[in-house]
């Protein structure tokens, strides 16, 4: 079944290559979506595929060296039409 999920990532998520692992594991998973910093730290990322894959990348994420994830908070969106996962700012 395909979803959409919306994250908020923090601790250690920014200046460590948290946005390039996101988009290299999520267009590998083809998944589609986006990752991008927020100015309070955090990092935001909406991904959209089938459920087991959206959260393979989130583990996937979880095992990236330098990157440490202290605290996620996770909502389901609707669906949208796009194409490819990007990466914002």
């Amino acid at each position: 079944m395909k979803v959409r999920k919306h994250f908020y990532f923090s601790g250690r998520v920014q200046g460590v290559g948290f946005r390039f692992q996101a988009c290299r594991i999520a267009r590998s998973l083809g998944l589609t979506g986006y990752v991008q910093n927020l100015m309070d730290g955090r990092v935001e990322l909406e991904a959209q595929g089938e459920e087991a894959i959206v959260w393979d990348l989130v583990s996937a994420l979880h095992r990236q060296p330098y990157i440490r994830i202290e605290d996620m908070e996770t909502k389901d969106l609707p669906l949208k039409e796009e194409k490819g996962f990007q990466m914002a700012n």
